[in-house]
C-alpha cells in the first residue's frame, strides 16, 4: 500500500515537471516567432528615411534613389520664349512715330517721325540691332523695344511733331502776300502761308531729272481727295493740282523711303496727317510759288 502511494506520488512528479518543460518550450517557440518577425522588419525600416513614403524615391528629394535615376528629378531648363514682334514693314500708328523719334535721339533715324515703318524705319531698326548685338531682323520686337525705351526719353511734342526735317527755306518775295503754297527745291520744303505768315510747314521731295517739277508762279485749280493717277496708276491722296498733271499730294513711298526716290514730276509730302490738315485748310485758286 505504501508503495503503491509513491508510486502515485512519482508520477505526479513527472507529470508536473514534464508540463513545466511544455510550458517552458511553449514559450520558447512563441517568444523566436516573435523576434524572427521583428528581425525581417529591421532591413525595411533602416533603407527608409523616417516619414518616407514607399513612392517617395519618384518624388524630388524623397526617399534614396539610385545613380541613374537623378537626371530624371533634376528639372530640365525651360527655353526662353521667343521675343515678340511689335511693329514691322507696312504698319501705320502712333507707336511707330514714337519708335522713329526715339531712334532720332540716338542717331538711327536721320529725318522726321512719319508714324509709317517703311524700309528707311526697317534699316534704322536693323542699325540699331546691330550696335546693341541683337538679331538684325529690322523687325521691333519686345526685346528691342525694351531695350531702346532704357537708351531714350519720351519724345516731347515737338520731337514727334517737327515742322519739317531741315529748316525751312526763307521764303520768296512772292510769298508774302495772300493765301500761298510756298516751296522751296533748295530746303526742300513746304510752307503754307497766308499773308507772308507761315501756318505750317512740311518735308517734300519732287520730280527726277527725267521727269522735274515745273517752277514758278501758279494756282490751285483742282483738289481731289482720293485721286489715283490714270497715267501711273498710283495713289495721289490729298491732291491739289496746280499745273496739269502735276499736284502737291500725299506719298506712301515718300514716306517709306524718303529722299531715294522721286516723283514723275509732282511734289510728294510724307507726312500725312499735316497734308490733311493743309488740305483742308487750302481753296481752288490760292498761290502755288515753285522756286529755289
Amino acid at each position: 500500500m505504501r508503495l503503491v502511494r509513491e508510486n502515485s506520488d512519482a508520477r505526479r512528479v513527472r507529470t508536473a515537471a514534464a508540463a513545466a518543460v511544455g510550458v517552458l518550450a511553449l514559450t520558447v517557440l512563441t517568444t523566436g516567432c516573435k523576434v524572427e518577425t521583428v528581425g525581417t522588419a529591421e532591413p525595411t525600416t533602416t533603407a527608409t528615411k523616417p516619414g518616407a513614403s514607399p513612392t517617395d524615391d519618384a518624388k524630388p528629394g524623397g526617399g534614396q534613389a539610385s545613380p541613374s535615376a537623378t537626371p530624371s528629378r533634376t528639372p530640365s531648363a525651360r527655353p526662353s520664349p521667343e521675343p515678340r514682334t511689335l511693329m514691322s514693314t507696312g504698319d501705320r500708328s502712333k507707336r511707330v512715330k514714337e519708335l522713329q523719334a526715339r531712334l532720332r535721339q540716338i542717331g538711327h533715324f536721320d529725318r522726321s517721325p512719319t508714324g509709317y515703318y517703311g524700309t528707311t524705319t526697317a534699316a534704322s531698326v536693323r542699325s540699331f540691332q546691330g550696335k546693341r548685338g541683337l538679331p538684325r531682323t529690322g523687325r521691333t520686337d519686345t526685346v528691342t523695344w525694351e531695350r531702346l525705351l532704357a537708351m531714350t526719353r519720351k519724345p516731347t511734342a515737338k520731337e514727334l511733331d517737327p515742322p519739317t526735317s531741315r529748316p525751312a527755306a526763307k521764303p520768296d518775295a512772292r510769298c508774302m502776300t495772300g493765301r500761298v503754297l510756298c516751296i522751296s527745291k533748295n530746303s526742300r520744303t513746304l510752307s503754307w502761308m497766308i499773308d507772308g505768315r507761315v501756318v505750317s510747314s512740311m518735308d517734300v521731295r519732287f520730280g527726277s531729272q527725267y521727269t522735274p517739277t515745273r517752277e514758278g508762279t501758279f494756282s490751285v485749280y483742282w483738289k481731289s481727295r482720293h485721286h489715283v493717277s490714270t497715267l501711273y496708276d498710283s495713289p495721289m491722296p490729298y491732291a491739289m493740282f496746280f499745273s496739269g498733271g502735276q499736284a502737291v499730294h500725299y506719298s506712301s513711298d515718300f514716306a517709306a523711303r524718303g529722299y531715294s526716290g522721286a516723283s514723275h514730276g509732282c511734289v510728294n509730302v510724307r507726312d500725312e496727317g499735316r497734308i490733311a490738315a493743309l488740305y483742308a485748310q487750302v481753296r481752288k485758286g490760292d498761290k502755288v510759288v515753285i522756286y529755289w
